[in-house]
């Protein structure tokens, strides 16, 4: 009994029967792929960036002398979610007719930096950063000066593409 070996008998029923096995195995996993990555998107999906903000009309700023405070809101998208927030931002006038418009946002912990128009420059409260009129660092523990965020003129309004970036870091990391 030692030399009996097993047989295996393939009829054409049994054939069939895997070969409709296999292929519905295979129709399954091919219907499941777009189910699987509508079910993942969120997961490797990254978040998009916010749209243009109009920040105010160019004649609002053309006569000012000192950084205005302005609070704009943009969209952001992160996977299925879009949140809608409101951030505030400083337009500090060029001598030149340029604005350039910075972000609000300390650049060492985070917290929101206001402008002292008795001392003539940014004040951090948390931990006493200060900052020139045009955003340059002067003291304090800030690792850099505010940021400066991109702008542009569209129909005589200025706008700010708002970005968020590292803290606590000497040179300016763009997060989204």
């Amino acid at each position: 009994n030692e030399g009996k070996k097993d047989v295996i008998v393939i009829n054409r029923r049994s054939f069939f029967g895997g070969l409709m096995a296999v292929g519905s195995l295979g129709m399954g996993a091919l219907l499941s792929v777009p189910v699987l990555r509508y079910i993942l998107y969120p997961l490797y999906a990254k978040a998009s960036g916010t749209e243009w903000s109009d920040v105010g009309a160019v004649s609002e700023f053309a006569g000012s002398t000192q950084p205005v405070r302005k609070t704009i809101t943009f969209a952001q998208r992160d996977g299925w979610r879009e949140v809608v927030s409101a951030q505030s931002v400083y337009v500090h006038p060029s001598g030149d007719g340029t604005f350039k418009v910075l972000s609000a946002i300390c650049p060492h912990l985070g917290c929101s930096v206001s402008w002292q128009q008795g001392q003539d420059e940014f004040v951090c409260p948390c931990h006493g950063g200060r900052f020139a009129p045009d955003g340059k660092h002067i003291s304090g523990p800030p690792p850099r000066g505010m940021d400066p965020l991109p702008t542009r003129v569209n129909n005589g309004k200025l706008q700010v593409h708002f970005e968020f970036f590292r803290s606590n870091v000497s040179n300016q990391e763009k997060l989204s």
